[in-house]
């Protein structure tokens, strides 16, 4: 993988959901306009063991989601409301050179115009092409896959079940919900557009995702559809991509299962097109239990690039001390050609959002 250690680094404050979190602050509301503030925090014990290299290692650290604050803004004009989000995204495990070397990154600046025809969206905000895999993982508010390098936030099931939606530039129509129906359209700026001559590297990408979501007596369904379209022109690959997944909660239980098959994607970062059209493929199992204020979360994921297969197996414990303060504690068992691993990792921390 091209740059895969600075790549990494951009996942340690990019990771996090993408709609306004539903416990807000709201700050201001006055004359149709409104001003609200979410954040999240989160901190981790971690016990890991690399049988390839024999390292074990203790350490205190991010999980999947680094910390965030967020800032949301709308406006009711006429017919039309228009708004915007911003999201700041911090690691707290500094790197090895300097004591605050602290990195913050931006990985949501955009705004929307809504009406009865929908909503346009405009700027940077997390890809369309395997989102709702992501966003359904169970341990998103957890750890998942440890990574190697110190100042990073672990990647939950990249790699090993979906590939990353990283935030890109875009411009993406979403339709209304109609029946439980909606679909977003969008135009992203490829990986690099000027790498090694100008607008000759990569074409402008296309995604688009298609939602559902129902109720039924004593639980919910939803399902989703993503697909890609991209070129690398400096070695003539055609990218192309689908992501699909499902989730049904009924008396307590939750099954989610996911999965996609692209060719010239990378398995790690989903807007990274490859050097040649190699087929990849991958899925995601989940099964959850909710009883009063305990979840239980069992997982299993895998991604197979042709040449080698990602796993890992996740058991996890959510306990929610309140409606904004959960406890977790987890253990995974990954074993990822991709990352260099084959690693067990003992997890228990602290999630803290609003």
């Amino acid at each position: 993988m091209k740059n895969n250690k600075a790549k990494l680094l951009a996942v340690a404050v990019a990771m996090g959901i993408s709609t306004q979190a539903s416990a807000a602050i709201e700050l201001y509301n006055q004359d149709g306009t409104t001003f609200a503030a979410d954040g999240h925090f989160n901190a981790f014990y971690v016990q890991t063991n690399n049988d390839a290299n024999g390292e074990d290692q203790a350490r205190v650290r991010m999980g999947f989601l680094p910390n965030w604050i967020g800032f949301n803004v709308s406006k009711q004009i006429d017919d039309l409301k228009v708004g915007g989000r911003s999201s700041f995204w911090v690691t707290i495990n500094d790197g090895n050179t300097q004591n605050t070397d602290t990195a913050i990154d931006v990985r949501q600046f955009y705004g929307t115009i809504d009406g009865d025809f929908g909503q346009v969206l405009f700027g940077k905000d997390f890809g369309l092409y395997a989102r709702s895999n992501i966003f359904s993982d169970e341990l998103l508010l957890g750890t998942g896959l440890p990574t190697p390098v110190a100042d990073e936030v672990t990647l939950g099931n990249i790699s090993t079940g979906y590939p990353y939606a990283g935030p890109r530039a875009q411009i993406t129509y979403r339709t209304p919900v109609s029946n439980g129906f909606q679909l977003a359209v969008g135009v992203l700026d490829p990986e690099s557009g000027e790498t090694t001559a100008a607008n000759t590297d990569n074409a402008a990408r296309l995604e688009a995702e298609g939602t559902y979501a129902t109720e039924f007596d004593g639980g919910k369904f939803n399902a989703w559809i993503g697909l890609a379209a991209g070129e690398n022109e400096t070695n003539n690959v055609d990218a192309r991509g689908i992501a699909y997944g499902a989730r049904v909660a009924m008396g307590g239980f939750q099954f989610t299962v996911s999965g996609f098959d692209q060719e010239g994607i990378s398995t790690v970062f989903a807007s990274d097109l490859l050097a040649t059209e190699a087929d990849t493929d991958g899925y995601l199992v989940q099964a959850a239990y909710q009883a009063g204020d305990h979840r239980f979360i069992l997982s299993h994921g895998e991604t197979d690039t042709g040449t080698y297969e990602d796993e890992m197996q996740s058991a996890a414990y959510f306990y929610n001390v309140n409606s904004n303060l959960k406890l977790i504690a987890e253990y995974d068992i990954a074993d990822s050609a991709t990352l260099g691993q084959d690693t067990k990792q003992f997890a228990i921390g602290a999630a803290l959002s609003w």
